[in-house]
């Protein structure tokens, strides 16, 4: 099994009336703002293990489990953008202060960064979004279509139809992890594993079963349209330099098959004042397991500047 190469330290703190997990690696530094990292979707605090490994120095890193993640606490049946923003930012206020911070996300925790970089621009110092690329644009005349779905779903959660299957041992989701994702080596799927899910007594007594620690309503369609309109007068609003990293792998082709395309993501970020993009090679969606110390030396070059 991987063996991290800079240990972290778990606590729990009180966020806008959860019990949210935080881990933690080094100490606080005067004069350096911390640098915060926000995972993605059904993913957790501990996937940043490799990255901070592969750090050329030690630093103070916050990275938090998201609202029904890892060990947070989820308290609601489905989950919103504006969610994650407002514990993000109650987290600062407890880890940082008024001390703005660099602040990197991977995927849906690159989404979340760049629009909260756009409400509270003066939090950011520096801002790095790892494939969070937002979706695609959607017509208004959607909208109905798109409420009706969300309520049929919430209708589903509720009857069980919607729950994560559980697996016999924690080498099955090792398994899972390397299926999704064919470049990530089985020392580091194990270890993974071992964060991504938790071992809980099976029905009438007959062995344990591993459960992923990922709560079922995440599953669930956004109850609105994605506004681009909105999303565009968020970006112009922020006041960080941006890195925006994509991998070689072309995410958006495989997800969207040209409804959605990188050409178009690269002219959004064109409403950010000051954004650059950098490239990982052979790597996918994962980048920062496929490839973290070149994760990891892109991120270090972009805060030093």
């Amino acid at each position: 099994m991987y063996q991290p190469r800079r240990p972290f330290k778990s606590e729990f703190i009180p966020v806008r009336g959860l019990r949210y997990h935080v881990l933690s690696w080094g100490e606080p530094t005067p004069g350096r703002p911390p640098l915060v990292l926000l995972h993605g979707w059904m993913d957790v605090a501990a996937s940043w293990q490799f990255v901070v490994d592969a750090f050329a120095e030690d630093r103070h890193v916050i990275a938090p489990d998201w609202r029904g993640f890892g060990l947070t606490e989820c308290g609601a049946d489905h989950y919103i953008m504006g969610d994650y923003m407002a514990d993000l930012d109650d987290l600062l206020d407890q880890c940082a202060g008024d001390t703005a911070v660099d602040l990197v996300g991977h995927s849906m925790g690159g989404n979340v960064s760049m629009l909260y970089s756009g409400v509270r621009p003066q939090r950011v110092r520096r801002l790095v979004n790892l494939e969070g690329f937002g979706m695609p644009v959607a017509d208004p005349e959607e909208a109905p279509a798109r409420y009706g779905k969300w309520i049929d779903e919430l209708k589903r959660l509720h009857r069980g139809e919607l729950d994560l299957k559980p697996y016999p041992a924690l080498d099955g989701v090792a398994r899972r992890l390397m299926k999704t994702n064919p470049r990530l080596t089985p020392d580091k799927a194990q270890w993974l594993a071992s964060h991504w899910a938790r071992e809980k007594p099976g029905q009438d007594g007959n062995g344990s079963l591993w459960e992923i620690l990922g709560e079922p309503g995440h599953k669930i369609s956004s109850a609105q349209i994605y506004r681009l309109d909105e999303v565009l007068a968020l970006y112009r609003r922020i006041s960080a330099p941006l890195l925006a990293v994509e991998a070689a792998d072309d995410s958006l082709a495989r997800w969207w098959k040209g409804r959605y395309t990188l050409a178009q993501y690269h002219e959004r970020l064109q409403s950010v004042p000051d954004a650059r993009v950098a490239r990982v090679e052979d790597a996918g969606h994962m980048l920062h397991h496929d490839q973290p110390e070149r994760v990891a030396a892109l991120i270090e070059r972009f805060m030093q500047g």
